[in-house]
């Protein structure tokens, strides 16, 4: 007789195969992390991952996902939170920005991670993007063009994979001139 998990049982064993296969991923890159170095970093069978997951792809999707779009309901509430729109603007980035690439800033294959997912899933790509935009339009007064500028900012700040200190050295340069620390709103 089998046992059946529960539903929290069952989301740890997924949150820890998400948190392996982010490890592998970012660190053999796509094509070389196969599933069974998925299962031995997660310390579970292949027959599991195939319990919970359809496939490698599956489960880079659900990485990515998990990784991102979780931070979404966080973001939009830092959006329209107490502070100036500059600290505002810092928060979300924070929690959208540097705060990911902090987690894989020097792995080695950290450079292909986004390229993959655009490739696999391009929609979670957008959407982390649609929320990014939509949060910093709220700061900055509903302004969605100077948003749109700004995301495109954040996009080049991670073109040479800087440090995450350099990372948030730039981010506040960047988020003073879109919100200037003394303006209040």
């Amino acid at each position: 007789m089998t046992n059946k998990l529960t539903h929290d049982e069952a989301e740890a064993r997924r949150q820890k195969i998400l948190a392996a296969a982010r490890w592998c991923f970012l660190n053999f890159g796509f094509s070389k992390t196969s599933l069974d170095d998925i299962g031995k970093r997660a310390g579970i069978s292949r027959t599991l991952l195939y319990r919970t997951f359809k496939d490698k792809e599956n489960i880079f999707t659900a990485v990515f996902a998990d990784w991102l779009i979780s931070r979404h309901p966080a973001a939009k509430k830092a959006a329209l939170g107490a502070g100036s729109p500059g600290e505002r603007l810092l928060e979300v980035c924070k929690l959208m920005v540097i705060e990911p690439w902090a987690d894989m800033v020097g792995a080695p294959m950290a450079g292909e991670f986004f390229d993959v997912c655009a490739r696999l899933d391009p929609q979670i790509e957008a959407r982390h993007r649609s929320v990014a935009t939509e949060c910093v339009a709220r700061i900055l007064g509903g302004d969605e063009a100077a948003a749109e500028v700004f995301v495109l900012g954040l996009d080049g700040l991670l073109s040479d994979e800087p440090t995450t200190v350099v990372l948030e050295q730039r981010v506040q340069l960047l988020a003073a001139r879109f919100a200037p620390p003394n303006k209040r709103k």
